[in-house]
């Protein structure tokens, strides 16, 4: 890193620490749904329509005890937990701050579709992309995020007790989101970590909250309801054998993942059908996970706003137990906006 660089890190995060401080003196974190986990599906850029209920429920002050996500989810997971509803938002709503670094121009530089470098560590460290670290940590609520080893085939989870520092978190959120071939993995700890998707429960991060002790769900998915993943086509297999030939675990995990997350959605709408999960699906996805257009990922994101307004009551009751229990917004605001 350049000096000049590290410089400018130092006193935006100085600046930051001081501003959260006097913020954080004044007022007490706390959560206030402590029953129920938070669960974001990732998707990459499908992520963006979830941002806009994790900023409803911010707007409205609902607070969950614990937040688990996988890949782009991971992303949703720390900005929801940071309070942060402009991080919230921007992170798949805009591009601005990954100019040059998504799509085309990074696969240009033998980036990857994404250059990792530049939209994690790189937007934290030179203030394009700010995180809120103070408030993240003042946050008393748990979370989950999950990757995948390459040479071992476990599933490896990061938790509270391993976040003890800004830059190892945004470590993990990276390694969470690393599918290969669109991106280059990270080594932590000297492990090669990829996708959190790959490993247990196939991208569907209900598993982890379960492991956290919860039994009672609210699920943000990035489908619409109904779909399912369709077996990889003989050119696709062929690619995948061809690029993974050296790694066994890895081979398996992206050949198999298919039936994994079939199978896993069903047992989540299970669990649905039986109460004990509250799965929000998507009306229409408007975007592929790849999708950069930024007029296309700001009409998702009001899209997922405006159905996120309309299915708050349906979270109230679940997490509440009535369609307007809970927190409100200031003056009783609710997200919709009257004219006139």
């Amino acid at each position: 890193m350049r000096a000049e660089g590290l410089g400018t890190y130092c006193l935006l995060t100085l600046i930051r620490k001081v501003a959260c401080a006097v913020e954080n003196a004044a007022k007490k974190l706390e959560s206030n749904v402590t029953d129920c986990a938070l669960v974001f599906e990732g998707g990459g850029y499908r992520a963006g329509y979830t941002a806009a209920m994790a900023n409803v429920l911010l707007a409205n002050g609902i607070y969950f005890d614990y937040v688990c996500g996988v890949s782009a989810g991971a992303s949703n997971t720390v900005d929801y937990l940071s309070r942060d509803q402009k991080r919230t938002r921007d992170a798949f709503a805009s591009t601005d701050w990954v100019s040059g670094h998504v799509g085309l121009p990074s696969i240009a530089h033998g980036t990857g579709y994404f250059d990792a470098d530049a939209i994690y560590e790189g937007a934290v460290v030179n203030g394009t992309f700010p995180f809120d670290w103070e408030t993240f940590r003042a946050n008393p609520a748990g979370f989950g995020l999950q990757a995948f080893d390459r040479d071992t085939g476990r599933t490896v989870r990061f938790g509270r007790d391993d976040a003890t520092e800004l830059m190892g978190l945004i470590d993990f959120v990276r390694a969470s989101s690393t599918l290969p071939g669109m991106m280059r993995p990270k080594p932590i700890d000297g492990h090669v970590l990829y996708d959190g998707g790959l490993g247990q429960g196939a991208g569907i991060g209900v598993c982890m909250a379960e492991a956290a002790g919860y039994e009672k769900f609210v699920f943000l998915a990035t489908r619409e309801k109904g779909y399912r993943k369709t077996e990889p086509a003989p050119a696709e297999v062929a690619v995948i054998k061809r690029a993974a030939a050296d790694y066994p675990y890895l081979r398996q995990a992206l050949l198999t993942r298919w039936e994994r997350y079939n199978a896993e959605l069903d047992r989540v709408e299970g669990l649905a059908a039986e109460g004990r999960c509250l799965i929000i699906y998507p009306d229409h996805m408007p975007v592929s996970s790849t999708t950069v257009s930024p007029a296309k990922l700001e009409a998702s994101y009001q899209m997922g706003w405006q159905q996120a307004v309309r299915d708050l009551p349906r979270v109230r009751e679940f997490v509440f137990g009535d369609r307007d229990a809970g927190p409100h917004g200031p003056n009783g605001w609710d997200g919709y906006i009257t004219i006139g």
